[in-house]
């Protein structure tokens, strides 16, 4: 194995890659798009990009890739002025299916630099300016770059949002993602249970999330989010990112701890669970008890062909008919290599559920004593009920 290669995290197949491009162009031929555009900055919610060439945006740095029909790919990312190389169709390890890369160093923090950006891609489109541009991810592609390519030498193209397109493939995962999906959740079992040994009296929550954290970096992880939040009973708190992460454990506390990482192979999953420092009351069971009764719920309704609204309107009805608060946000949305991706569990989202996806369900809700939150992923087959694919116990753990 050359040295490239033994430097790569957990590559995807070939093969896996060339299903992707396949079915993409195939729905691009069928709606007559030309060329797909798309661009990231980061891998939490970047993964149009990953997901076409295996390769993640980070940092914050853009990275544009252009998609044609009948041709390869045109990557443009961090790189010198005039930076530019041609590969050969095998690739070279690193980057498959990508017929050039472009580098030039543009920063979301310098804005007029970003024309640079802009620039490049105007000319990796170039040969489609007489056609249709399929925008992917309208939420990701910034301003700057859309109106500079609508107003220069593409303004004769037709723009359209083609990100439905991609969606409705991303969305169903291969056997191959699955199995990777199914190791990250084993990851975070572990790193969960590593988490919690550690939690004790005089830690602080950013500690013991760190632990997780560790844990997941030496098992295949490249990025994550470790939310957590400790309480004293009966002054409940929702958990949060680090910067409020600094409060000191003590006896009697309750820790709650949201594992939202990738994991082999680039792919999210989360697992949330609480631990007390003592002992668990006989209200935080009863919680416990409801919410797991709340996920069954809408895991009885998440089948092919569902309605999210529908599934989404009848989970605040059980909500309501238990005197617990309405959810507002988002309970159950499927992953992948985006942290939340499609289709959403909720009453604005048209993609129905469907076979081979991927969900996270997570029915939180804070009442005056405690904050309840549970979270698992889940993997539905053509039939049958969703499988879990986390193994760690429903159950808040005691630390005494």
């Amino acid at each position: 194995m050359s040295d490239q290669l033994q430097r790569i995290n957990e590559p995807i197949s070939t093969s896996e890659l060339e299903r992707r491009w396949s079915a993409v162009r195939a729905a691009m031929a069928a709606e007559r798009v030309d060329v797909l555009l798309m661009q990231a900055n980061n891998d939490f919610m970047g993964g149009y990009v990953k997901y076409f060439t295996d390769l993640p945006a980070t940092n914050g740095y853009p990275v544009t890739v252009a998609f044609p029909k009948d041709e390869r790919m045109t990557v443009i990312a961090q790189g010198p002025f005039g930076a530019e190389r041609a590969f050969p169709p095998e690739g070279d390890g690193l980057r498959r299916g990508v017929g050039r890369f472009l580098g030039v160093p543009s920063f979301a923090s310098a804005g007029y630099s970003l024309a640079y950006d802009a620039e490049l891609a105007e000319r990796a489109l170039e040969p489609h300016a007489g056609g249709t541009i399929g925008l992917v991810g309208l939420g990701t592609l910034p301003v700057s770059l859309i109106d500079r390519l609508k107003r220069g030498r593409l303004s004769n193209a037709k723009f359209v949002d083609a990100t439905d397109l991609v969606d409705r493939i991303k969305a169903v995962k291969s056997a191959e993602e699955i199995a990777h999906m199914r190791r990250t959740a084993e990851m975070q079992d572990a790193a969960m249970a590593a988490a919690f040994a550690a939690a004790e009296p005089g830690k602080r929550d950013i500690e013991v999330a760190a632990v997780a954290e560790h844990y997941c970096l030496d098992h295949g992880s490249e990025q994550g989010l470790y939310l957590c939040c400790s309480h004293a009973p009966g002054e409940p708190v929702l958990f949060a990112n680090r910067h409020v992460q600094n409060r000191v454990m003590r006896a009697g506390d309750v820790f709650t701890l949201l594992v939202e990482s990738n994991g082999p192979g680039g792919y999210y999953t989360e697992l949330g669970r609480s631990c007390v420092l003592g002992k668990v009351s006989a209200e935080m069971e009863d919680e416990l008890a409801l919410l797991l009764e709340a996920r069954r719920f809408t895991l009885e309704r998440l089948v092919p062909g569902a309605s999210a609204k529908e599934i989404w309107d009848a989970y605040n009805g059980f909500l309501a008919a238990r005197g617990k608060p309405a959810e507002k946000r988002l309970h159950c949305h499927g992953m992948g290599y985006d942290m939340v991706e499609r289709p959403l569990v909720r009453w604005d989202e048209p993609m129905a559920i469907g076979a081979g996806m991927v969900f996270a369900c997570h029915p939180t809700y804070l009442t005056q004593h405690l904050f309840n939150s549970i979270c698992d992923n889940f993997f539905l087959g053509p039939s049958g009920p969703a499988q879990r694919l986390h193994a760690f116990p429903e159950a808040i753990l005691e630390r005494g």
